[in-house]
């Protein structure tokens, strides 16, 4: 069995005399530095016991010997020449890393966080470029985009989202009426919750719900399967064949989620206008026919329109960003999942951002 470091000590003129046993290396350290320290002064290091030392060992005998102006005794020659290349060092060493105030801290993890977003905005803009790239050189050398690609995509993108989608909206509607009615009641004005879950569901929440509950279906999903064929090398094979893979991955990912964004909105807003209408009529006691005839006076059609405009916007965004992030794998499984849940997070912080400029955009227009 390979014996640990240790040492016995005795009463000496000077201080304690140390004698180390054992291995005195970094695996069989154990706890003697820490007994070293409560021996009080120390005026021999006896070295002659010991198996072996490595430079962690001699770097303690150095260091205790420096502290106590203890003398050196019965070290190997191994021992010695490590003893000497230590003694001419004059690195200032602390065994803790000085500790910041928490702000600084906080101020540098900020600082950090600040610029890993700002090169990853640059990464999506630049990938969109290359994008807009490849889809030039497509259509000027004539070559079809690949529909059956594109339909494919249709159907996770679009048809399989249906049902979540449906019922997500459907409980927002209820919501918007329940929490508008309460408030309106106190002054006698249930019927504006009509006003409110009518404009609110067309121009901005059936939209930017759908976009969120997109990203985290789709653009997961494009994030993985492409960093998937990155780890397989599927997408360096169709280089080596000479297929793009801008064309024959990331251009129908990316049209089938801009064509089907405006129709999952449309959908979305429906289906809350639809669970609004169910709580008015149970809750507010409002016919059915009078809730349609209201939502016909007070939605202009400029909210349908701002609806078209933003959704296609939504779609490119959120399936540039999974495309991009699955294009960043590089070494293993693990970095998969980093990146589709960095995808599935810069495509709804990007979302919001884009619906809150729009919203600001569209108001100086005067379409309120």
């Amino acid at each position: 069995m390979v014996a640990r470091a240790d040492f016995e000590h005795s009463d000496g003129a000077d201080g304690a005399e140390v004698r180390f046993t054992g291995r005195l290396t970094l695996a069989r350290l154990g706890d003697v530095p820490a007994r070293l320290d409560a021996l009080g002064p120390i005026g021999t290091l006896d070295l002659s016991a010991l198996e072996r030392i490595d430079t962690v060992g001699a770097w303690i005998v150095t260091r205790t010997a420096k502290e106590h102006g203890s003398k050196v005794v019965g070290a190997s020659e191994e021992a010695q020449r490590l003893l000497e290349a230590l003694a001419s060092d004059k690195s200032e060493y602390r065994v803790h890393r000085d500790r910041r105030p928490g702000w600084a801290r906080m101020l540098e993890q900020v600082g950090h966080a600040s610029v890993a977003i700002w090169h990853e905005l640059l990464g999506i803009v630049g990938f969109f470029g290359a994008m807009i790239v490849a889809l030039g050189i497509q259509i000027r050398a004539r070559r079809r985009l690949r529909w059956n690609a594109v339909v494919t995509r249709f159907q996770t993108v679009g048809v399989d989202a249906l049902p979540i989608i449906g019922l997500m909206s459907f409980l927002i509607g209820i919501v918007i009426a329940q929490q508008g009615a309460v408030q309106l009641e106190q002054f006698g004005l249930e019927v504006f919750t009509i006003n409110l879950v009518g404009r609110a569901s067309i121009r901005e929440l059936g939209l930017l719900m759908t976009a969120i509950m997109v990203a985290g279906r789709s653009g997961s999903a494009f994030a993985a399967q492409i960093g998937t064929m990155k780890l397989t090398e599927e997408i360096d094979a169709m280089r080596t064949i000479g297929v793009s893979p801008m064309e024959a991955i990331v251009l129908p990912r990316v049209a089938a989620s801009t064509i089907t964004m405006p129709l999952l909105g449309f959908y979305a807003s429906l289906c809350a206008i639809a669970g609004g209408g169910a709580f008015v009529w149970i809750g507010l006691d409002i016919p059915p026919l009078t809730y349609i005839q209201r939502l016909r006076e007070i939605i202009p059609m400029t909210d349908f329109y701002i609806m078209l405009i933003k959704a296609p916007v939504f779609g490119i965004l959120i399936g540039v960003t999974g495309c991009y992030e699955g294009m960043q794998v590089r070494q293993n499984a693990e970095e998969v999942g980093q990146r589709t849940t960095s995808a599935v997070v810069a495509a709804i912080f990007l979302v919001i951002v884009l619906d809150a400029m729009f919203a600001v955009f569209f108001s100086s227009l005067g379409w309120n």
